[in-house]
């Protein structure tokens, strides 16, 4: 016999049903990273934090999406578009202070992390006579694609060390295209900036005898005085085929950034989901496992999220204030 109530019943248990899903997830906050490309490094790692974010964060749902240059990604954060990225402390230096390739300041950039170091790597080849960076007068030198991180980082080497790009035959080349020119006797030398080690140096290494240029402790010293987002290391001996010695150079350091629109309490448990869950990052990326509290504010460029200060306060850490 049919029961009108026992019907109208189960649409009410249903309509219930579709309410409270619908409550749930008008309650969720839907992030998004802006990474790199998917042959890089940003966009797995990007993908790894991503996942700790939203296994250990309540009620949020993170996506990473692939990205271009760090400056593209910062341009993102300035127009809300996306809610972090991960770009170079030296170029969000640059977009806080509205200097090129920015036309104005960035205002609402913030820090959440430094997460590893990305060196800048002179290459050269055994016999070219380049044993040090002033050594690179007269030669053909390729320094970096147009609005890159490689020719950012590069104009302030270039002013504390003296030199000027008519000081030498520069083309602005992207990695692949000067590794490919290196190895055609094309180029004398060629800047990257990257972790180490670089996929394009390797290939490079497996053709030619290369080399690393290193840079005086001297000139380290000034840099790092004059632009703080630089960081003093070295590319170990065995990182490259052929390279058997150290090779000190500066670096900057890779950052997790965010909107500083975002709420205190939000950044404040992604900071602490990503420092407290750092084994699950590991396997994403070699990179990954260069992350940690001790280094998290490490080459700080731009003011740190208030939520993110409060998670490295509680841990007896001094934030820095820029």
């Amino acid at each position: 016999m049919f029961d009108l109530k026992k019907v109208l019943g189960v649409f009410l248990a249903v309509g219930l049903l579709l309410t409270a899903g619908s409550a749930v997830a008008a309650d969720k906050t839907f992030l998004s990273i802006a990474t790199g490309g998917v042959a890089g490094t940003y966009y797995p790692l990007g993908g790894g934090l991503a996942q700790v974010m939203n296994s250990h964060v309540p009620d949020v749902e993170v996506t990473a999406e692939t990205g271009n240059a760090s400056a593209a990604n910062i341009n993102l954060i300035a127009g809300h578009e996306v809610s972090m990225a991960l770009v170079q402390n030296d170029v969000s230096y640059l977009a806080a202070k509205g200097e090129k390739p920015f036309n104005k300041p960035v205002e609402n950039l913030r820090m959440i992390a430094s997460l590893y170091p990305e060196h800048v790597q002179c290459i050269t080849v055994k016999g070219s006579g380049i044993k040090s960076l002033m050594e690179i007068k007269g030669k053909r030198v390729s320094v970096g694609a147009p609005g890159s991180g490689v020719a950012g980082s590069l104009s302030s080497i270039f002013l504390v060390a003296g030199l000027k790009y008519s000081d030498m035959n520069a083309d602005f080349l992207d990695f692949a295209n000067t590794a490919e020119r290196i190895q055609d006797g094309q180029l004398d030398a060629g800047f990257v900036l990257a972790g180490y080690p670089t996929a394009a140096v390797m290939a490079l290494a497996a053709q030619r005898d290369i080399d690393l240029v290193a840079f005086d402790d001297d000139l380290l010293d000034k840099l790092v005085k004059q632009f703080p987002y630089f960081t003093k290391d070295i590319v170990p001996a065995g990182t490259y085929k052929g390279i058997d010695h150290d090779t000190p150079t500066p670096a900057v350091m890779a950052i997790l950034v965010c909107d500083a629109a975002m709420p205190n309490d939000l950044v404040y448990n992604i900071t602490k989901a990503i420092f407290e869950n750092l084994e699950e990052l590991k396997p994403v990326h070699d990179k990954a496992k260069l992350i940690s509290l001790d280094t998290a504010l490490k080459g700080a460029s731009i003011a740190v999220h208030p939520g993110a200060a409060n998670y490295y306060k509680e841990k007896g850490m001094k934030v820095p204030e820029l």
